[in-house]
């Protein structure tokens, strides 16, 4: 049930660091579930560990991290849609 937890918990951050910035993330519900995780792990390599733990997850920095994935992601892809045209 954990694990199950921590896979709703990542959607949920990847989803509200897709309405932070204002993008879609690629890959709908599992893009999200994906930046939700590697979103935690980047806020807590830049960050730490601090603030509420929901789900396994320091939410603060895993949603700030989320967001710093989601920006870098997005320019990656229109750096490489630019370069194909």
């Amino acid at each position: 049930m954990g694990f199950l937890w921590s896979l709703i918990i990542g959607g949920i951050i990847g989803w509200l660091a897709g309405l932070v910035m204002g993008r879609d993330i690629p890959g709908g519900v599992i893009g999200n579930i994906i930046a939700g995780f590697i979103g935690a792990w980047l806020g807590s390599l830049i960050l730490g560990n601090w603030g509420p733990v929901i789900g396994d997850f320091y939410f603060i920095p895993a949603l700030i991290g989320a967001v710093v994935l989601i920006f870098i992601v997005s320019l990656l892809l229109r750096s490489f849609g630019r370069s194909r045209s």
